[in-house]
């Protein structure tokens, strides 16, 4: 039987990779000594936090985030809460699930910090919006391990690598919501806030983002969710944590283990979701700390209004 032939191809070879590759070298040789403290920096952030989680008792850890789950929100979130910490306890998971956290705040921070004010930015400019829509295309659409490889020879094995790949993928939701939430504002409050005399930089702390922080609660939470998604995948580049045991589940085909780590990654994504969407929502009477709040910034007249 014939070999099939190769069909003639009149589209030239375009080694597209080969000149990103040769790019990102340059890049990573320019820039390496910068890298190399930004490493350090990322590490002793995550380190530094990781000892916070890992100092107090685990039970009183546990209590402490129950407590804030029926704070902000009732005490149905934190019985699950306390539940839910009580079995990663009892499934031995509570380090390596204090070790994802730490990534995961770290990494949401980060995010933030970039993605709100460039979401305001392109909700106040046309031309930035437009400017951002390809690049949030880009970041959202690119598969998660892909962003592992340059960030690794950037960063080289460890956290640090792992937790700029997690900050890269989780961007863009802070960005999109946040232009979202602003653009969405009535336009008749904003002329409002003009006719008043308000300078923007008043119009957009005292209105907009009030009025925004649904839409901007919601891309935190979208952040958060992606973060501990991509830390747990982090655990191929030497990440600790759940995805550590996750990839060691994998090498060993242990079962117990692989669920034990998957379960516990469940439960801290139950916990934080349920928290930033308490922290978003406008229902009144939701949560110790706004009926707290409502109580003591409640004006005489209206205590003694019937």
């Amino acid at each position: 039987m014939p070999e099939p032939t190769t069909p003639l191809s009149i589209v030239p070879a375009i080694p597209i990779g080969t000149w990103l590759e040769t790019g990102f070298e340059a890049f990573k040789d320019t820039f390496d000594a910068a890298f190399d403290v930004l490493r350090d920096v990322i590490s002793t952030a995550i380190d530094g936090l990781a000892g916070v989680l890992h100092a107090p008792d685990p039970l009183v850890l546990a209590l402490g985030f129950a407590l804030l789950a029926w704070l902000v929100r009732n005490w149905k979130l934190g019985l699950g809460t306390l539940v839910g910490m009580v079995l990663i306890i009892g499934m031995d998971m509570w380090d390596p699930a204090m070790d994802t956290l730490a990534i995961v705040v770290v990494a949401t921070v980060i995010a933030l910090v970039l993605g709100i004010p460039l979401g305001i930015w392109a909700a106040r400019s046309t031309t930035v919006s437009r400017i951002l829509k390809p690049v949030m295309d880009f970041l959202q659409t690119m598969p998660g391990f892909v962003w592992l490889v340059p960030v690794v020879k950037l960063f080289s094995i460890g956290v640090a690598g792992a937790m700029v790949a997690t900050v890269i993928f989780a961007l863009a939701p802070a960005v999109r919501l946040t232009e979202l939430g602003i653009r969405q504002v009535d336009k008749e409050v904003v002329e409002a806030g003009h006719a008043f005399g308000a300078a923007p930089r008043q119009i957009l702390r005292d209105v907009q983002l009030p009025l925004a922080l649904p839409s901007v609660m919601a891309g935190v939470n979208q952040v958060i969710m992606l973060s501990l998604s991509m830390a747990v995948i982090g655990g191929l580049v030497g990440a600790p944590g759940l995805g550590n045991e996750v990839i060691k589940s994998l090498s060993t085909l242990d079962l117990a283990l692989g669920f034990d780590g998957g379960i516990s990654v469940v439960i801290l994504a139950i916990f934080l979701d349920r928290l930033t969407a308490s922290i978003g929502t406008r229902r009144p009477g939701r949560g110790r700390l706004r009926e707290l709040r409502d109580r003591f910034t409640r004006t005489p007249a209206a205590s003694a209004a019937p």
